[in-house]
């Protein structure tokens, strides 16, 4: 297993935002409180071309968080040996401050879905995820935050908590945890579950990153409301709420802002690492006064 004790804190204790090329030229000239960003791994395995170099401009002046997002750490047949190829290939030229993945699974013998799937939550998954885990990071050289998905349903052969799962998972390969505070929000309400007692639950301490961002709301077939993480909304209240309960728990963190369908004009996207900056900022005031 890859010695991880001393990965944590890499990214700034600020705000970042999921990179969007058009925010390119916005982004360099008036950040406002964004000092890092995240991209998806999967749209920088090329060779050259202007993403890359955009990206290559970008870190000069922002600290570079990678998240995969088809890894499918929690398939049940052996990771893609040449992706993981890819993926190093890319940290080892960009050294981010930051890697992470999903906890979902993606992929089933030769096909690929584009989706982030749930699993069960047994001794069994846990097994083979914290083996994929241990896999990633020695091949990558780096530890790995591993994000709790939205869940629209449980499983009936799940016997772990989804907290006491993440925390295992911690212990036994040393990765980090990525904390999406909609995740749980989305999941709580679909679950009819309690947001806060999650975040009571949650291993708090091994948190690298922590995510907002938006969601739409349907009605499922008993009336019920059904949240879908879209990230194409702003953060609404409720979340942002959460998000200062969370902040109270694990202290000052790296937090992003992610948009990522119907992205809008960089003005708005900057209106919302402001709202996250001020969590941050009320958080460092409170812990002045006490």
């Amino acid at each position: 297993m890859l010695d991880t004790s001393h990965c944590f804190d890499r990214l700034p204790h600020a705000v970042g935002v999921g990179y969007k090329p058009q925010h390119f030229e916005a982004l360099r000239e008036d950040p406002g409180p964004v000092r890092w960003i995240e991209v998806h791994a999967e749209n920088y395995m090329g060779d050259g071309g202007r993403p890359l170099a955009q990206l290559a401009a970008l870190s000069e002046t922002f600290a570079i968080s990678v998240h995969g997002v088809g890894l499918s750490i929690g398939g049940e047949g052996p990771l893609d040996p040449d992706h993981v190829a890819r993926l190093k290939k890319l940290c080892d030229w960009i050294t981010p401050a930051s890697f992470s993945e999903h906890l979902a699974w993606s992929t089933h013998g030769a096909e690929f879905m584009n989706d982030l799937l749930p699993m069960p939550y047994t001794d069994q998954t846990l097994d083979r995820v914290a083996a994929h885990i241990n896999q990633v990071q020695d091949a990558l050289g780096r530890q790995m935050l591993l994000e709790n998905p939205s869940s629209y349903l449980m499983f009936a052969e799940s016997t772990l908590s989804e907290t006491d799962f993440l925390d295992a998972l911690t212990q036994r390969t040393g990765c980090g945890l990525l904390l999406d505070v909609n995740n749980v929000f989305i999941s709580s309400t679909n679950l009819g579950m309690s947001a806060q007692d999650y975040i009571d639950a949650y291993p708090t301490d091994k948190v690298g990153e922590i995510h907002v961002g938006g969601h739409d709301q349907d009605m499922d077939d008993h009336g019920a409301p059904l949240l879908i993480d879209s990230h194409g909304r702003p953060v609404v209240d409720p979340v942002w709420a959460l998000l200062d309960y969370t902040l109270r728990k694990t202290g000052p963190a790296p937090v992003l802002v992610e948009w990522d369908t119907d992205v809008p004009d960089w003005p708005i996207l900057r209106e919302e690492a402001a709202r996250a900056a001020r969590a941050l900022s009320t958080l460092d005031k409170q812990a002045l006064a006490s």
